[in-house]
């Protein structure tokens, strides 16, 4: 098996540095490596952006992370802060509902009625009295920053002027600008200050969340009813995801690997070597991609969802188990599909009829004179000597073409 895989391999360079199997001169060959390289930019180009084309689940419930920050969320100004992150800087912006439609210009799929719904609520809040109240709020917040930057410098002297009327220093001596006393008062008075600056930001919150519109918009963000219905789909959503994007991959790249391949064909009956050459590269260059999309499909899609729902279930935590699993069913996948290969698409016995049909080498498939023993491209030999009549007939065929006897199986 691993002969033949290696002859697979050694056939595969072949091909993709000959023409009409005469090897391939420098200039030519970096000519060709360089289209590969643009051709196979373009394709990833190609599948990122199909891959995008249908709505990801974040663009389909954009309100979903959202609610499940503020649902998660365990703070005391957690309906503040909420509404505050509703506000934005510039009030002329597109509204919130609008931005989301937008995921749907040029996409396919809806997004949740729930969240245009949120949307249309979180808009009332968006009001010039609403930023007023916010700004009111980051001021006093950053006079009391400041005040609490003058306490620090103010204890730091404090403490020196102590150590300096401890040791009997006199204050004409001192390195510090204010008293031990005096610091104390105006530590005193900042920190009135500051008290007063949180009682009027504490009131200014009270304000800001009693609104009407701020009550409707924390009565829907509360309302579990119709939350519920958006985790639902979006972890729906989230499951099928990387399955539609596979779908919508292979659908850009089967298009051209089967156009590839049946040019590649048509060069190779016709004897068109630049053009078999090129196509054969082109193919090659399709089908890495589709690889690689399904090895990443694996690793994210609906089978690895699947298998992670079985080891919860089974083992609890043990994710690690996942690749064990995959270490062991991959493999097997990967023999399979080479028997199937192997046993139906690229059987020897299955090509050998239709070859010997065309005057074409049993193993290579190019054009040979009806007489020739061996292939002058791949210098296999195309007879076998018959059990019974000992006449020289055509390898995998079932029976001898002189005495019709059924062919050996080992002789096959």
């Amino acid at each position: 098996m691993f002969a033949r895989i290696r002859r697979l391999l050694n056939q595969l360079f072949r091909k993709s540095r000959t023409i009409n199997n005469e090897p391939l001169n420098t200039v030519s060959l970096i000519v060709i490596i360089l289209i590969d390289i643009f051709i196979l930019v373009n394709v990833f180009t190609g599948l990122d952006d199909i891959s995008r084309w249908h709505l990801s689940p974040n663009q389909a419930y954009p309100c979903y992370s959202e609610w499940q920050n503020y649902r998660t969320k365990n703070t005391q100004d957690k309906d503040y802060e909420v509404i505050r992150q509703g506000l934005p800087y510039n009030l002329n912006q597109p509204s919130f509902q609008q931005t989301y439609q937008q995921a749907e210009t040029g996409h396919l799929g809806k997004v949740s009625s729930t969240c245009l719904q949120y949307a249309d609520v979180k808009n009332k809040i968006t009001n010039s009295a609403n930023q007023q109240i916010v700004k009111n709020i980051d001021q006093q917040q950053a006079k009391i920053s400041n005040l609490e930057q003058k306490n620090r410098t103010i204890r730091a002297q404090y403490d020196s002027t102590l150590l300096e009327k401890i040791a009997g220093q006199s204050r004409e001596q001192s390195i510090n600008q204010v008293a031990a006393e005096k610091a104390k008062q105006n530590l005193e008075e900042n920190n009135r200050q500051i008290a007063t600056l949180k009682a009027e930001i504490s009131t200014l919150k009270t304000q800001l969340t009693s609104k009407p519109e701020s009550v409707s918009y924390l009565a829907f963000l509360k309302d579990e009813n119709k939350f519920t219905e958006v985790e639902k789909g979006y972890k729906q959503a989230s499951f099928w995801y990387p399955s539609i994007q596979l779908g919508f991959q292979s659908l850009f790249l089967l298009p051209l690997i089967l156009i590839a391949f049946s040019v590649h064909n048509f060069a190779q009956r016709r004897r068109y070597g630049l053009i078999s050459l090129i196509s054969w590269h082109l193919l090659i260059i399709f089908f890495i991609p589709l690889i690689l999309k399904i090895f990443e499909f694996l690793q994210i899609g609906v089978i690895f969802k699947f298998l992670v729902d079985i080891i919860n279930a089974i083992f609890g935590g043990l994710l690690f188990l996942i690749s064990y699993i995959y270490i062991l069913l991959i493999p097997l996948i990967g023999f399979g599909i080479i028997k199937f290969f192997q046993q139906f698409v690229f059987n020897a016995k299955v090509q050998a009829a239709n070859r010997v049909q065309k005057s074409r080498c049993i193993n290579c498939a190019k054009k040979i004179r009806h007489h020739d023993s061996h292939c002058p491209h791949c210098g296999y030999y195309q007879y076998v000597e018959c059990q019974n009549c000992h006449e020289l007939t055509y390898k995998h065929l079932p029976h001898c073409k002189h005495c019709g006897h059924v062919q050996d199986a080992i002789n096959l």
